[in-house]
């Protein structure tokens, strides 16, 4: 519910002044999937849902949106482990993500995939879906064996 509060607070000036630009940060959960966490995944994928509402509805205003969608970020929430150990490996720091923020945003990107790999993922699922679900599952199932 923190990006439907946001957008609350931050749309009528916006607005108001026709122009702004609203960044949320998604994950990359909201186009994947996350195979361990359901509310964390159906939460991204609502987010993301919004996101794209958003930037269809008032981009003819002037205001510009984006969804940040990366995967593991070195950051407290990532440290903890547990059921998220599997994005450590391609973690990246705080501050490039942050640029590839900036970078979007100077472009007007919507989508901000500082992690490469997510984009292609993404594809491979729209192009096949039930493939997708198939390496998804298998996927799963390899790091449930692990813990």
């Amino acid at each position: 519910m923190a990006h439907v509060y946001a957008a609350r607070a931050l749309l009528p000036g916006m607005r108001a002044r026709g122009e702004g630009y609203i960044v949320g940060t998604i994950s990359a959960a909201g186009l994947l999937n996350h195979i361990l966490a359901a509310p964390y995944a159906v939460t991204k994928s609502a987010g993301l849902s919004l996101f794209e509402w958003m930037a269809i509805a008032y981009h003819d205003q002037g205001i510009r949106v984006s969804a940040l969608c990366p995967q593991g970020v070195r950051t407290a929430m990532l440290a903890k482990g547990g059921e998220r150990n599997f994005l450590t490996s391609g973690a990246l720091g705080p501050e490039q993500v942050a640029d590839a923020v900036v970078e979007a945003m100077r472009d007007e990107r919507f989508l901000i995939l500082p992690h490469p790999d997510v984009g292609e993922f993404f594809l491979r699922k729209a192009s096949d879906y039930d493939r997708w679900l198939k390496g998804m599952r298998r996927l799963r199932g390899r790091i449930l064996a692990e813990q």
